[in-house]
């Protein structure tokens, strides 16, 4: 740790004075387990397991199908959309600002899907089944690559993703209680609410995945004929991951010696990354958090954006459910960089 934080307390007035204005919300610091945790590179492994788990939501799932052009550029948009992402987490006293623009991506997706049910990316149920997606996946991470969390790690990080979700400024009324009451919820959300769906299918098909930027040096005829072992391998990695009832609803199967296997893998990867130094683990928007933090940059640093080979085609960056930031004038201190 290179910073301590406090959350904000206050005390109840008088039943004769006026009632005082809620504090705003607080944004996490590097105290929290959520920054020694959360953005970190290895996360990107998750991606097939959170992109599905999150449209198979059926309004999530609506919205993807009849508004998102994820699909037309697959690499481009999961890499900028961590910018702000993590930001949430690691912008500091800038995190709300960066929430409120989260928020302000979802404002236009809604309508009615095929099924004649009515749906908006603002619904409070829809909303917050997207961001207990980033938490779960968090949880199950940690545990999969690290090993298990006592209760009280779960308890502690489960109170850190409420005082995350409060930055959006969404109703809190689907947020469950307790870490006791998510795990309830999850369980009744992945038998009882998710579906199996074109969006769902759709992030799990990685037939036609593209090399990733960081192999954009390689053949591209080299990278066709071992896209189809690799992309099998992250299909196993992310059937591995979901809770059985998720398997079930998508038809797949899992054995005890596979999930042996998944196991091992997990802790392996787990361990390689220990060997990385740990500035280097995080995202570039998370490293900066902790840069700004640990006093290495300055902390009115302006906050770092995705580059510009990540943003949306010409034709989409004024849309308003883009993240798109002039990048001609992004400051990125060398401070930072890799």
């Amino acid at each position: 740790m290179c910073g301590q934080g406090s959350a904000g307390s206050g005390t109840a007035e008088s039943s004769q004075a006026a009632t005082p204005r809620p504090a705003p919300p607080e944004p996490l610091g590097p105290e929290s387990l959520t920054w020694r945790y959360f953005g970190g590179w290895r996360g990107m492994l998750f991606g097939p397991w959170a992109g599905s788990m999150q449209n198979m939501h059926p309004g999530l799932g609506a919205g993807v199908e009849e508004h998102s052009t994820f699909f037309d550029e697959r690499w481009e948009r999961l890499y900028r959309s961590l910018y702000p992402i993590y930001g949430v987490v690691f912008d500091g006293a800038r995190a709300p600002e960066t929430a409120a623009k989260v928020r302000g991506y979802h404002n236009t997706v809604k309508g009615v899907d095929k099924h004649g049910r009515r749906y908006h990316a603002l619904d409070p149920g829809t909303f917050y089944w997207a961001h207990a997606t980033f938490f779960y996946s968090l949880v199950v991470s940690i545990e999969w690559f690290d090993g298990p969390l006592t209760v009280e790690q779960k308890h502690r990080l489960f109170d850190e993703h409420v005082q995350w979700y409060r930055l959006y400024g969404m109703p809190m009324h689907p947020v469950p209680e307790s870490w006791e009451d998510f795990l309830a919820y999850w369980d009744r959300m992945c038998r009882t609410v998710l579906e199996d769906n074109k969006a769902t299918r759709d992030v799990l098909d990685l037939s036609n995945l593209g090399r990733p930027p960081f192999l954009r040096w390689f053949p591209e005829g080299v990278w066709k004929l071992i896209r189809p072992p690799v992309t099998a391998g992250f299909l196993w990695l992310t059937i591995g991951l979901y809770d059985p009832p998720v398997r079930e609803l998508l038809g797949y199967r899992w054995s005890r010696p596979e999930q042996t296997l998944h196991a091992l893998v997990g802790r392996t990867i787990g361990f390689g990354t220990k060997l990385v130094p740990w500035r280097y683990r995080y995202h570039p928007r998370a490293r900066a958090g902790w840069d700004r933090a640990c006093g290495r940059i300055p902390a009115d640093t302006g906050l770092l954006e995705t580059p510009g080979r990540n943003l949306p085609p010409l034709d989409r960056r004024d849309s308003p459910v883009h993240y798109s930031p002039d990048v001609a004038n992004r400051h990125r201190p060398t401070a930072v960089s890799p």
